[in-house]
């Protein structure tokens, strides 16, 4: 899904990358076996292991305040975390997502098509159920999408190795209980101009669910 782009980039601001709640890229997650599993097979979540092995860290600055900090690992599992700063210190929100499909255009249409999809208050896709809108609710028909960059390391010199520009939506439905699971649909191009189609399927974890 992360395709490695020729040549590299200067270092942006610091050389070292940031450390959240001690996961930083070389590091191993320790997951909360129940964290999930509780759900049962109501749970479409194609993730089944415990621990987490970093050799991918993203970074995305939201502009209108906060940042996301992404882990990623060799089969493109991603361990997210939502702070408000941009070292990682106060974190609000963590998600692990996996990934259930991948999908590059081939027609000039298919883009537009799945751009219309992330705006819409559903969303669908094979052998899932429906999903609704979970970023801006469902009042309004149509909501656009988020756009970002992210800035993606493969080693911790501090320097960008990678970028992408991605537009998404998050969506999620209800489990049984007070459980959610989420679904994120991304439209995601890299600086070579190559497209892909993405869906992940994330759920919650709180503070205790996870050491490193």
């Amino acid at each position: 899904m992360f395709d490695r782009l020729f040549g590299r980039k200067q270092a942006l601001g610091g050389t070292e990358l940031p450390i959240v709640r001690n996961v930083t890229l070389g590091r191993s997650i320790v997951l909360d076996p129940l964290a999930w599993r509780r759900f049962g097979g109501e749970l479409r979540f194609p993730f089944d292991a415990d621990t987490l092995q970093i050799v991918a860290q993203g970074l995305v600055n939201l502009n209108e305040g906060g940042f996301v900090h992404r882990f990623y690992t060799d089969d493109d599992v991603m361990f997210q975390a939502v702070s408000n700063d941009a070292a990682g210190q106060d974190v609000t929100d963590v998600t692990l997502f996996a990934p259930w499909d991948s999908k590059y255009p081939s027609t000039p249409w298919e883009r537009p098509a799945w751009r219309q999809r992330l705006g819409a208050r559903s969303f669908t896709a094979d052998g899932l159920p429906e999903y609704r809108r979970f970023w801006f609710g469902e009042e309004a028909e149509r909501q656009e999408p988020v756009t970002f960059w992210e800035d993606l390391h493969d080693d911790r010199d501090g320097i960008v190795d990678r970028r992408l520009f991605q537009t998404c939506m998050l969506f999620g439905r209800e489990l049984e209980g007070d459980g959610r699971e989420l679904l994120l649909a991304i439209d995601q191009e890299n600086e070579a101009g190559e497209v892909s189609f993405e869906i992940m399927l994330g759920v919650a974890l709180e503070l205790g669910e996870f050491r490193a």
